[in-house]
């Protein structure tokens, strides 16, 4: 079983960055891909970008390819979310997830296993 917490949201202006971090506890972290995901109000949880289990491929939603970049250090067992040119528009609840039955991560939401509880961020224009 792996507990996720998540950290590093907050109120950044347009343009500016954020770096959110996950920390796994439990010393099967490095078995898992990782995802990130956010919710807007009302709105259903979307995928942002997920990392292999052992970091050799990553995967991003179009709205943030090249502006957002997840990275993970399996010796701190931590995954990062390095967040730039942010817009208002990725004002959101940001999620950690993990999955161990998708080695290469997914895109899907139903294939990770354990979340984090989310942490704020809100981008102001």
């Amino acid at each position: 079983q792996v507990q996720l917490v998540e950290s590093g949201g907050g109120l950044v202006q347009a343009g500016g960055s954020l770096r959110l971090s996950c920390a796994a506890s439990g010393r099967t972290f490095s078995s898992y891909a990782m995802g990130w995901f956010r919710q807007q109000p009302g709105k259903e949880r979307q995928f942002v970008a997920a990392i292999s289990w052992n970091g050799d491929r990553t995967y991003y939603a179009d709205s943030v390819k090249g502006r957002f970049t997840i990275s993970r250090d399996n010796v701190k067992n931590t995954v990062y979310l390095q967040m730039n040119s942010l817009k208002p528009g990725d004002t959101a609840v940001y999620y950690c997830a993990a999955t161990l039955t998708f080695s290469s991560g997914s895109s899907h939401r139903g294939d990770y296993d354990y979340w984090g509880q989310g942490t704020q961020v809100t981008v102001s224009s």
